[in-house]
């Protein structure tokens, strides 16, 4: 049974909210629509607390689940008493039950088990009751034709006892917190592995308190040793203080079997306890790091998702290039590809003046109101070569960062939007769309290709799917979803919408042309009551036949919409457009049981900006004017640039040298900052300075503190 106490008391909430919010999620509700439409339900928790309760359930249930079978398998031994279910009971983490676990596992071949088999066990519990009588009279007893020597009894009777020990779970929780406070990381360079180990060269000697360790830092390391450049190990500086309180665990008296008792101690904690312990204190390290670093990388991602978007323009979009030319692509509003072909502006074939009337012909043909340049090869030449073009017209020119459109050109999803096309079309094609509307076109690319993460690769990958999958789906209903033009991998991201359904709305669309209203979408096939309750509010209808259609007003609340509207004399469409009658409204009015202040406001709100998007307004950006390579960069330089990617150490930014500069914790603000994303947003246009250039290991340091 979950504890909703438990999950309250870590999160800072209130029982009443996570069992609430649980029945929700358990009832099939997604965060989104628990957040946006349930408020009065959870008392107004957001996204974040949402998806904890439902990761800290989730844990919940695994423990249960893993206990259970604990349990089980204890009894199929025989084994169960009345104590052991005590210990069970008491277990409140992983490991403790682990520990209680640990005698009844069923081991491969080990040393104690052959002395056990060699029928040594009673010399080994003799041996622990620390008798006056002598160790060595009574190994004598146990000589047989497998045992010959004395030595060789009470070798394995401390076999036994080793084993014994590494399974007392009073010894494992003391040295367990010995690890928790004490417990070192150590990195060091393989030998003749030194030039290929270059980029990981600040950790070829490199010892660090665990639990000081920052996540990337860990990450670092770890990557090092999972390449082979790196020993990497996890232990205690002192290992003395562990044996010495195993000793005070054990010691009765000072006789001969305390001799063999302490040789088994230290044997049991070289061999079995510290390399247990160790492996498990590099797992949970591993956790804590793979976690924060999936939340920086979902903080980056969210961001990017949500860049202001230019709208729906006639756009021109180069994807640049020296030797194999710049490869364009006209589009209108829609996005819908009108017209492709290649450029060369640049060195070796230098025709800047064919490019020229070209981009002046295109613009002038398909009437262009906006050229997208992507960022990668030749963009800063590029862009300079399309500022010195004179319009007749104003024509607004934007940089598109165009990570990740590589990856999308070649992908099943570009292939299936432009069979007859190669990669270069698809690839201009995607810059010029993720101008218009970045979340739209980034839905469409692995999250990991993205660009804005650190690590990705080196983390567990179903908790980064989980959590990225679940940063879309939050920047897509944030947004809303035009239902009459979306692609299927946007409303696949829809609250309650998943491939399928997405699919049929695509065919539907074809079938039956656009949808004139939301009620509409339960002709859907297996769209039902419930995936319409999820997804209905975060579907939008332009020119509808509803007006509310075009609102995140959930159509559960239709009727209290009309009522207001009747309440004040007027009609819907005259509500939305009349702010004197809205100030006529009385919220206080239509408070129920089921709808309070909370959702009322948010329906006013949605009356007075009915489809407004939620994303800021898009700026026009310039890099400093002639510096496109590090070494036109000198010390103490100011210039313009791009916040691209933010982690735990700092932020990168595009000063457009093709290199990025990397601005320090230390050097974000003139006071202590201990988390970049205080200071900088990605994407974000900042004026930095810079304090450091290391050509040779491509290394920029900047600085965005004031004089």
């Amino acid at each position: 049974m979950i504890d909703f106490k438990s999950i309250a008391n870590e999160l800072g909430i209130t029982q009443h909210q996570v069992q609430k919010t649980i029945n929700l999620l358990n009832d099939g509700a997604t965060i989104p629509f628990i957040s946006r439409y349930r408020k009065e339900q959870t008392g107004e928790l957001d996204e974040v607390v949402i998806a904890s309760i439902k990761n800290l359930k989730t844990k919940q249930e695994e423990f249960i689940n893993r206990k259970e079978a604990i349990i089980d398998s204890i009894k199929k031994q025989e084994k169960w008493t009345t104590d052991i279910a005590r210990l069970i009971s008491n277990c409140s983490t992983i490991s403790e039950l682990e520990d209680v676990y640990l005698p009844f596992k069923q081991k491969r071949k080990t040393k104690a088990s052959i002395a056990r088999e060699n029928g040594l066990e009673p010399l080994a519990l003799f041996i622990l009751r620390q008798t006056n009588e002598s160790a060595q009279a009574k190994a004598r007893l146990f000589l047989n034709t497998s045992i010959t020597s004395i030595e060789f009894a009470l070798e394995g009777a401390r076999y036994i006892i080793a084993e014994l020990i590494n399974e007392n779970i009073h010894v494992r929780t003391q040295i367990r917190n010995i690890f928790q406070r004490e417990a070192i990381i150590t990195s060091k360079l393989i030998k003749s592995k030194e030039v290929e180990a270059q980029k990981f060269k600040d950790y070829f000697n490199s010892t660090e308190q665990l639990i000081k360790c920052p996540s990337h830092r860990f990450l670092a390391i770890v990557r090092g040793g999972n390449e082979g450049f790196l020993r990497v190990n996890i232990k205690l500086q002192n290992e003395e203080k562990s044996i010495d309180c195993i000793e005070k665990i054990y010691f009765k008296s000072r006789g001969e079997s305390w001799e063999q008792i302490r040789l088994a101690i230290v044997d049991s904690y070289e061999r079995l306890i510290s390399p247990s312990l160790e492996n498990e204190f590099l797992q949970v390290a591993k956790e804590k790091a793979d976690k924060e670093a999936i939340r920086v990388f979902a903080d980056n991602l969210k961001q990017l998702l949500l860049a202001p978007p230019l709208g729906q323009k006639r756009i021109l979009a180069l994807d640049p290039g020296f030797k194999s030319g710049c490869k364009l692509v006209c589009l209108d509003q829609q996005g819908t590809l009108l017209h492709n072909e290649t450029i060369y502006p640049h060195p070796p074939q230098s025709q800047t003046k064919q490019a020229a009337a070209k981009i002046m012909q295109l613009c002038e043909t398909y009437k262009i109101e906006a050229i997208a340049i992507g960022n990668g090869t030749a963009g800063r030449e590029t862009e300079f070569f399309i500022q010195r073009l004179h319009f007749n017209f104003p024509i607004q020119v934007y940089v598109v960062n165009e990570q990740g459109a590589s990856i999308y050109s070649a992908s099943s999803i570009a292939r299936a939007e432009f069979p007859e096309y190669d990669v270069t079309v698809r690839g201009a094609v995607s810059i010029g769309r993720r101008l218009m509307d970045p979340l739209a076109e980034l839905v469409k690319i692995d999250p990991k290709s993205i660009g804005v993460g650190q690590y990705q690769h080196d983390v567990d990958q179903h908790l980064l799917k989980v959590e990225l999958d679940t940063v879309v789906e939050s920047a897509v209903n944030t947004v809303g979803v035009n239902l009459n033009t979306a692609s299927k991998y946007l409303l696949n991201y829809v609250s309650g919408i998943g491939e399928t359904i997405a699919d049929n709305i695509i065919q539907y669309r074809k079938e039956k042309g656009e949808f004139k209203s939301r009620l509409e979408l339960k002709k859907v096939a297996r769209l039902g009551e419930k995936s319409f309750e999820q997804c209905a509010g975060f579907l939008r209808i332009k020119n509808g036949e509803n007006p509310l259609d075009n609102t995140a007003v959930h159509p559960e609340r239709y009727e209290l919409v009309s009522r207001m509207a009747k309440d004040v004399r007027c009609t819907i469409p005259e509500l939305i457009t009349d702010s004197e009658k809205r100030n006529l409204i009385d919220l206080k009015k239509y408070i129920t049981d089921e709808i309070g202040l909370p959702t009322l406001q948010d329906i006013l709100h949605e009356l007075t900006k009915p489809g407004l998007d939620p994303r800021s307004k898009i700026k026009i950006f310039e890099f400093a004017k002639g510096i496109t390579k590090p070494e036109h960069l000198q010390l103490g330089m100011r210039v313009p640039g791009i916040v691209t990617n933010i982690t735990k150490f700092g932020a990168f930014v595009d000063i457009g040298v093709k290199q990025d500069g990397l601005i320090h914790l230390s050097n974000l603000a003139n006071r202590f900052v201990s988390d970049a994303s205080e200071i900088v947003k990605l994407n974000q246009q900042v004026q930095v300075k810079i304090i450091d250039l290391d050509l040779p290991r491509k290394r920029i340091g900047l600085s965005l503190k004031e004089e």
